[in-house]
């Protein structure tokens, strides 16, 4: 629990401050933090006695000279958990240094339990990476789901609970795009500020929050029965705000679908991440993407590139070589995704009705089909979803 690099690191600055040197042991009264470092590895007897009764002792010049490794001062028990897991001690007569004692005992306990805090809570951090990469990576093959459902009891976390898996990415633009006079951002720190940010919005106990790579944050959220998924969209632009409020970062989610099992968690990751991937090929989309809304474009994406260009060329061919042709196919996208009616698509467009109709008769004209003819229109529709999965 005490470390030798943070007892060095106490008793140096201590023994600057009062004036007087002080020393650290272990639990087995051996110096391993020093203002005189000629100390540092040497044994302290009277440290054992005080160990053993949890009691300060003063020790005169000629105490000292009877002990092994002590010089005149007082030695005081570091007391964590009720247990001592070592002394400080500090050298001058005892009349001199007495004064100090309570307070430098004091002092080191309460760093000592910061560190022990900052050390648990490090361990807590990576036990739950790497069951996030565990999950994300899981094959029944080569682990069993039971496994990782214990593991994940340890840590706290019940995976038989209702989750959703969600992905965030943080970029930092190049130094060319960023605003005159912004400091470069070093991205270990964006990596925790964007943890911390995360871990304020998912506060959930049962939510596990954990980097899953550089710039990428990976949440299992604790989904309530009766919790909408709007909810958690809302959540997820709150994250997303929060990081854009930082000068020159930028921030997008993919939200998977809810799962109860490890393999349905993998799913979700899995799922959630193609959802980011996917998501940030459309244009004019929002910052936070839903795979139920993508599932068409993950199973095209899956088809690979050859299947797709085939697609392009026989659909839609004769509408690529138009000038226009983006505006064409985010008409023919929002005509489908509108349930083919005009009001919804013009909203979705946010243009006048007339517009898409002007525009729909431009696409019949130049393909030869009516739009009105759903098979055709539902071709052309995948072949503008192909379009945008285009690299």
């Amino acid at each position: 629990m005490l470390s030798p690099s943070l007892a060095q690191e106490i008793a140096g600055d201590t023994s600057a401050v009062i004036g007087f040197n002080v020393l650290i042991t272990d639990a087995e009264g051996m110096v391993i933090g020093s203002g005189d470092t000629s100390r540092v590895g040497t044994f302290h007897e009277a440290s054992v006695e005080v160990l053993r009764t949890q009691e300060p002792a003063a020790h005169t010049a000629t105490e000292a000279h009877r002990l092994r490794g002590v010089r005149p001062g007082i030695t005081l028990p570091l007391v964590t958990g009720g247990r001592a897991v070592g002394t400080v001690g500090i050298t001058g007569t005892p009349a001199q240094v007495r004064r100090f004692g309570l307070l430098v005992k004091r002092q080191t306990e309460i760093l000592l339990r910061e560190s022990v805090m900052l050390r648990s809570r490090l361990l807590a951090e990576r036990a739950a990476e790497k069951l996030l990469a565990d999950i994300a990576s899981y094959d029944p093959l080569v682990v069993e789901g039971d496994f990782l459902m214990f593991r994940a009891a340890e840590l706290g976390f019940d995976l038989r609970l209702r989750r959703v898996a969600v992905a965030f990415e943080v970029t930092v633009p190049e130094t060319g795009t960023r605003r005159q006079g912004a400091p470069t951002r070093d991205m270990a720190l964006v990596r925790s500020e964007l943890l911390r940010t995360v871990r304020e919005i998912f506060a959930d106990p049962q939510d596990i929050v954990a980097s899953t790579a550089p710039g990428w944050i990976g949440v299992l959220h604790r989904l309530p029965d009766r919790r909408p998924m709007d909810a958690l969209t809302a959540d997820c632009r709150r994250v997303v705000d929060v990081v854009a409020a930082q000068d020159g970062l930028t921030t997008r989610a993919g939200i998977g679908e809810p799962a109860a099992s490890v393999s349905g968690l993998h799913d979700s990751y899995q799922d959630a991440c193609d959802a980011l991937r996917l998501g940030t090929r459309r244009a004019s989309t929002p910052p936070v993407h839903l795979i139920t809304d993508l599932r068409v474009h993950q199973v095209l994406a899956e088809v690979g590139r050859p299947a797709r260009n085939r697609l392009l060329d026989r659909t839609a061919a004769p509408l690529r070589d138009q000038p226009d042709w983006p505006v064409l196919r985010d008409t023919i996208t929002a005509w489908c995704e509108s349930g083919f009616n005009l009001v919804r698509a013009s909203a979705a467009l946010h243009i006048h009705r007339n517009t898409v109709v002007y525009r729909m008769h431009k696409i019949e004209e130049i393909t030869g089909r009516p739009l009105r003819d759903h098979r055709t229109t539902m071709a052309l529709y995948l072949a503008c979803l192909a379009d945008e999965l285009a690299p």
